[in-house]
C-alpha cells in the first residue's frame, strides 16, 4: 500500500480542480486552456513515473546518512522535534526551490513547472521528471542532524502539499496570514516572467524565507506567467528537455572549459 500522502491527496487535487473550474465559470473567468491543462497534467504523470525510482533513490541515501552520520538522537515523541524539523525541511526547500532558480543546470530541470502561461490548481501538478536529482540533496542536512528518515519523508510530502491550494487567481490577498506564510498572491508572483517578478518568492510554506534572503516581491500588478523563451508545445517529454537541447547546442559554440562551466553554474 502506497502511504505518500501526495498520492493519496490525488483524488482531492481533482476534485479542487473541479471546484475551481465551477467557480470560474460563475465567475466568468477565463483560467484555464484544455490543451494546457493536459499538458500539465501529463508532466504530473511523468513526473510520479520518474519518481518511483528517483525519490526511492534520494530517501536510500538519506537513510544512509542518518545510520551512519547522525549526530544526534532526537526524540521525535515531543513538539519541538516536529516543529523544528518543518522549519528546517521548509528552509532547505527555500535554498533548493532558489538555487534551481539561479544555476542554470538546475534551471533546465525546474524550468518545467513554469512553462504554462495559464495559473491555475493543474499548473500545481506540472512538475518536472528530473530536478529532485539535486533538490534531495539540500535536505540531506537533517539526516546528519538526527531527524528521522520516514519524519523527514512525511514532512517534506506536507510542504509539498501545502503548495497545491496556491496555485489558484480565485483567491485574492489576504491579510495578516500573508505576512507568515506563502499565499496565492505571492506565489503568483514567483510565475511571473515580469522582469521585477522573475527570480522572486520562492518559499514553500513560510514567505518569511524570502524576507530574510531578499527575495521577496509583493503583488502589485497582475503577472504576465510564463517564461521568457515560450516552450510553445503541449509534449510532456520534450517540456522536461527542451532547455537541456538549448544548453547543449549553446555549450558547442563556447570555446573555453572555463566558460562552459561557468555557463553551467550561473543563472539562466
Amino acid at each position: 500500500m502506497n502511504l505518500n500522502p501526495i498520492v493519496l491527496s490525488i483524488p482531492v487535487f481533482f476534485l479542487l480542480i473541479g471546484v475551481e473550474l465551477i467557480a470560474a465559470r460563475f465567475s466568468h473567468k477565463d483560467l484555464y486552456r484544455f490543451p494546457d491543462a493536459i499538458a500539465n497534467l501529463g508532466c504530473g504523470i511523468t513526473s510520479q513515473l520518474s519518481g518511483l525510482f528517483l525519490k526511492v533513490l534520494g530517501i536510500g541515501v538519506y537513510e544512509l546518512l542518518f545510520e551512519y552520520t547522525a549526530l544526534f538522537s532526537l526524540p521525535s515523541n515531543t513538539w519541538w522535534y516536529w516543529l523544528l524539523l518543518f522549519l528546517l525541511a521548509d528552509l532547505s526547500y527555500y535554498w533548493a526551490h532558489r538555487m534551481s532558480h539561479e544555476i542554470n543546470l538546475f534551471w533546465g530541470g525546474h524550468v518545467v513547472h513554469h512553462q504554462s502561461e495559464e495559473y491555475n490548481l493543474t499548473v500545481a501538478l506540472r512538475q518536472s521528471s528530473l530536478q529532485v536529482v539535486w533538490t534531495f540533496a539540500f535536505s540531506l542536512p537533517l539526516a546528519t542532524l538526527g531527524f528521522a528518515t520516514w519524519d523527514f519523508a512525511l514532512m517534506s510530502s506536507l510542504i509539498t502539499l501545502y503548495q497545491f491550494w496556491i496555485h489558484t487567481e480565485l483567491i485574492n490577498k489576504m491579510g495578516w496570514f500573508e505576512w507568515v506564510f506563502n499565499t496565492p498572491s505571492h506565489h503568483r508572483v514567483h510565475h511571473g516572467r515580469d522582469p521585477k517578478y522573475i527570480d522572486k518568492n520562492h518559499a514553500g510554506t513560510l514567505i518569511v524565507w524570502d524576507k530574510l534572503f531578499g527575495t521577496f516581491q509583493e503583488e502589485e500588478e497582475r503577472p504576465t506567467y510564463g517564461i521568457t523563451k515560450p516552450l510553445n508545445s503541449w509534449n510532456a517529454v520534450w517540456a522536461n528537455f527542451s532547455h537541456y537541447a538549448t544548453m547543449w547546442d549553446e555549450l558547442k559554440t563556447i570555446p573555453r572549459l572555463q566558460d562552459r562551466l561557468k555557463y553551467l553554474v550561473k543563472k539562466p
